[in-house]
């Protein structure tokens, strides 16, 4: 028998999506946005009583806890990965060998690697210039190449190899602890490695070997990826994704006792939460976005998200900075409304930053790696 037109297109509708996925872009580009915002000046509202609270969540948190602007990262990591199904794949069509592909992946962690490097020692002296591995692309660079191999594996076993990387982490630095036990500021196994192998310690107490849980968080990403490509409807992805993000929270909230939640370090216990939020933020999107149809307030999002890699590159090469000092000559900072007046100078920055990328939206200019 045959179904009716009407109950076909119904579930034509409710499965098929289309074949870029809007609500990625729209994401990304709302991650790119809080990543180049300098926290919209709300950092100056903990001069206000009752703001406190505010402007402590466009802060990384100080060691322990997690704040808003802990989750930028795993948001950023976390869609590279939800991005590697629908690219893989686009590349299989067109005809690309299995070789062929791991070379491009293999040429782009690199390329992300020397990009990391040239922006963290970007304006630095000769004597200066450092190797480091800490820098987001070059954190991402490392899980990206390892995801590649993990997702060739069957499901099951990407699922261990994960609960393996967990697990070994967390008992790498309980089997080499610090001054101050595992999860020590300095002299912890992470800290003892850079100093060995870099010969030196990155400021804010970041360690090179924060990839292994970052990796998890783009396999995550990889997870949902292969969820929007499954032939499943709207309804049953979000299902999905809500148990997901109900399951990172309750483990990353149990482990937090034994396993601190560092962002700083990416510890289990903050790879697990960060990753319930960032997969409840997707949920929003994609409900929003694929469900509901509603798309035209995406478009400033979407400017940034088309160009990641360049808004990206802006802050990291001190643009902002450049458009904030020649902006004040016109503004005086807004300096008559007080520490608030951070807050639309802030907006001003921010809406140059878009303006660029605007401009290379409407020439169909988008910078790939």
């Amino acid at each position: 028998m045959t179904a009716p037109a009407s109950t076909s297109k119904a579930a034509t509708a409710e499965t098929v999506l289309p074949a870029r996925l809007v609500s990625l872009d729209a994401y990304r580009g709302f991650i790119m946005l809080l990543l180049v915002s300098g926290g919209f000046g709300l950092k100056s509202l903990e001069a206000y009583p009752g703001w406190q609270w505010l402007a402590y969540q466009v802060e990384h948190a100080a060691w322990e806890g997690c704040t808003f602007w802990d989750l930028i990262q795993p948001a950023f990591t976390f869609m590279v990965g939800m991005a590697m199904p629908f690219s893989l794949a686009r590349r299989a069509a067109e005809g690309a060998s299995a070789g062929k592909r791991f070379r491009h992946v293999a040429w782009r962690a690199f390329m992300l690697i020397v990009l990391s490097n040239i922006y963290s020692n970007w304006g630095a002296r000769p004597e200066g210039l450092k190797i480091q591995l800490i820098n987001v692309l070059s954190q991402i660079a490392f899980g990206y190449l390892a995801c590649y191999f993990i997702i060739q594996l069957k499901f099951r076993w990407q699922a261990a190899v994960a609960g393996l990387m967990l697990a070994g982490y967390w008992i790498l630095f309980s089997v080499f602890p610090g001054p101050d036990g595992p999860w020590s500021k300095t002299g912890n196994i992470g800290a003892v490695i850079d100093l060995q192998v870099l010969g030196y310690n990155y400021s804010g107490y970041y360690t090179t070997i924060n990839f292994i849980g970052n990796a998890v968080t783009i396999l995550f990403g990889c997870w949902a990826g292969l969820l929007m490509r499954a032939d499943l409807g709207h309804s049953k992805r979000l299902r999905v994704l809500a148990a997901c993000a109900a399951a990172c929270f309750a483990l990353g909230l149990a482990l937090e006792p034994f396993n601190p939640m560092v962002k700083r370090l990416w510890t289990c216990s903050f790879t697990l939460f960060s990753t319930g939020w960032v997969v409840a933020m997707l949920m929003i999107f994609y409900w929003v976005i694929e469900v509901k149809q509603w798309k035209r307030w995406t478009f400033p999002f979407l400017v940034l998200g088309m160009n990641s890699i360049f808004v990206y590159s802006l802050g990291q090469i001190g643009i902002s900075g450049w458009l904030n000092r020649g902006l004040a000559g016109f503004t005086g900072n807004f300096a008559f409304m007080g520490p608030a007046g951070s807050i639309p100078q802030h907006l001003l920055v921010l809406g140059g930053l878009w303006w660029l990328c605007y401009w290379l939206y409407q020439r169909r200019i988008f910078f790939k790696i």
